[in-house]
């Protein structure tokens, strides 16, 4: 719906953007089994920067509970294996010549209730921000009609609108972090 220069769809992309966000934060968690994703939030400092992992290296999983982790460059392979040590995951890499393996500990309970926590904050943030969303795109629509470009009509039906939107858009995080803790409690 346009009404003036209020486009319901964009508030739509950007909700849908959060959902994607959420999406990528959630992959990282690590679960019992073996995913390059969960490397994803490792920086390594080489070159005299941080670069992501991916980018330093090749990652590939060649068996369920095993990373395998190749590095290009052999004078970045300690600088590499820090940056895993060090990194949140309690991942503990075995260097062999330029490859890294590193297995999957299957997750204690304490661990399990902590990626829960971590995923349950990942959710709530999303959720703040579609509702920013929201009160952005609710301020847009009663600018519009204190300008005189939309009926008060209008705006009440789009706010509705967006009200609806919000409430679809929270009802898809909350599934996926269902998802994401029977995942993370089932392995």
């Amino acid at each position: 719906m346009v009404t003036g220069t209020f486009e319901l769809k964009k508030f739509e992309k950007r909700m849908m953007g959060v959902v994607e966000s959420m999406k990528k934060d959630l992959s990282g968690l690590r679960t019992g089994r073996a995913s390059i994703n969960i490397l994803d939030p490792i920086m390594v400092d080489v070159y005299g920067q941080k670069m992501p992992l991916n980018t330093v290296s090749n990652i590939s999983v060649p068996e369920p509970r095993m990373i395998s982790v190749q590095v290009y460059d052999k004078s970045t392979v300690s600088a590499v294996e820090k940056a895993i040590r060090e990194s949140s995951l309690g991942l503990n890499p075995i260097l062999d010549g330029q490859v890294l393996r590193l297995p999957i500990p299957p997750l204690t309970s304490e661990r399990r209730q902590s990626f829960v926590k971590i995923a349950n904050g990942y959710a709530e943030k999303a959720r703040i921000a579609v509702r920013n969303v929201r009160r952005d795109g609710n301020d847009l629509l009663k600018r519009l009609e204190k300008q005189g470009e939309i009926s008060q009509d209008e705006q009440k039906k789009a706010c509705a609108e967006v009200q609806c939107l919000t409430d679809e858009i929270i009802s898809n995080i909350d599934k996926l972090l269902a998802s994401k803790e029977q995942e993370i409690n089932t392995v």
